[in-house]
């Protein structure tokens, strides 16, 4: 009975060995994921069923987030539909943007607008006064300048 007893510890005590946890290593806490916010790169060629604004957006500083929105607006000046959008990250240099939309989205007799805005850290700093898109094709809007978020 002996040779039992040692045979039942030793079994305790390996089991007891190969549960305990492992010592924990420091880690780094995780850090938060970037906002998808991207350098200018040109969309490549622009497929047949889709029409593009493109221009340039002046007064933008380096490392604000930029949105653009393509929106359908009602008569009390409110957006009602998202019609595309597209976010950019501004260098401090003239920023070219290409913002695509599908013309079949496009309701006939409504306002729309395209809009946007910048933002640092999270907070306002610059806004695009509201361009009127009368039509659903292709076309430049020149150069649009910001201006200091009230």
């Amino acid at each position: 009975m002996h040779h039992r007893a040692l045979v039942v510890l030793c079994l305790a005590s390996f089991l007891v060995a190969c549960g305990s946890d492992r010592p924990k290593t420091e880690q780094a806490p995780p850090t938060p994921a970037p906002k998808a916010v991207k350098q200018h790169q040109p969309p490549g060629p622009l497929p047949a069923y889709q029409r593009e604004l493109s221009g340039t957006l002046l007064e933008v500083p380096a490392g604000a987030e930029v949105e653009l929105a393509l929106l359908v607006i009602d008569e009390r000046g409110r957006p009602q539909r998202l019609l595309a959008s597209d976010n950019l990250l501004g260098t401090g240099q003239p920023l070219p943007y290409q913002l695509r939309f599908n013309p079949e989205a496009f309701p006939a007799g409504a306002r729309v607008e395209l809009r946007g805005r910048a933002s640092r850290s999270g907070q306002l700093i610059l806004h695009l006064p509201a361009l009127p898109i009368t039509q659903a094709q292709t076309q430049a809007t020149g150069t649009l300048r910001f201006e200091k978020a009230p």
